[in-house]
């Protein structure tokens, strides 16, 4: 049996909060139970709603985040994102590892991914021949070029939008420094729940890292569904399902 047949495919792992205290601590404890679904590297994603924070490297969940004995508590804040990589697509090296993080003409954004974009290198061929250019050869940054072309990003639903561009399976947790989202393709190929910590907000792959932390369980995200908390409003949800063409909005 050749090594890439022994390693466990489970296609890696997400973890996000909104609206708790001390995000770092959460996410290290839902990242650890979510282990099991990426063991080539880790990273998250952290913001007190002004100033982005991420630390992320090659590595499990328990030596990445402790290298730095300060680590967790230099990641403040209240909202954050992160992720366990199992590569599906592109190799395993530093500029891979998620989530992936970039600056766009509205500020920062970071993603991170779980499943594969079928279009994805018909897409990226566009933009590079355009001249954008890719820092990781991963199918995951295709969705932050998505977000920061001018096509998506001055019309409404920009990340809907955006989305509905990409074909294939995934669930995705995006980022801005005071936003979370949460989203599935339309088939709900992989998958997303949505959970409750106190007041905030908790989004897993596996409701064993909604469990690890204390969360209750709400419901999945629903395929083709677009799940956002922001402020003032706890949570918000946009649906694009299979087969519509439309966009709708209705408020949890």
């Amino acid at each position: 049996m050749s090594s890439s047949n022994e390693k466990p495919k489970h296609y890696c792992g997400l973890f996000g909060v909104f609206g708790v205290t001390d995000p770092s601590k959460l996410i290290y404890a839902g990242l650890f139970a979510l282990q099991h679904r990426g063991q080539e590297g880790a990273g998250m994603v952290v913001s007190d709603g002004e100033k982005v924070r991420s630390v992320k490297a090659e590595g499990l969940v328990g030596d990445v985040f402790t290298r730095d004995p300060d680590c967790l508590a230099k990641l403040q804040g209240y909202l954050g994102i992160g992720h366990v990589r199992y590569s599906t697509t592109g190799a395993s090296r530093p500029q891979n590892v998620q989530p992936l993080v970039a600056g766009c003409v509205d500020g920062i954004w970071a993603i991170a991914h779980n499943g594969n974009l079928t279009n994805a290198k018909k897409l990226r061929h566009g933009y590079q021949e355009a001249g954008a250019i890719f820092q990781t050869s991963t199918d995951s940054e295709i969705l932050l070029h998505l977000i920061a072309d001018p096509q998506f990003r001055s019309r409404p639903q920009r990340v809907e939008r955006a989305l509905n561009e990409l074909r294939g399976a995934f669930s995705f947790l995006l980022m801005t420094k005071d936003t979370v989202m949460a989203a599935r393709d339309r088939f709900g190929f992989r998958p997303l729940s949505i959970g409750k910590l106190g007041s905030g907000y908790v989004f897993a792959s596996e409701t064993c890292a909604l469990e690890q932390v204390g969360a209750e369980f709400i419901r999945d995200v629903e395929p083709g569904e677009v799940v956002t908390g922001r402020p003032p409003r706890p949570s918000q949800q946009f649906l694009l399902r299979a087969g519509e063409d439309g966009l709708g909005s209705v408020y949890l």
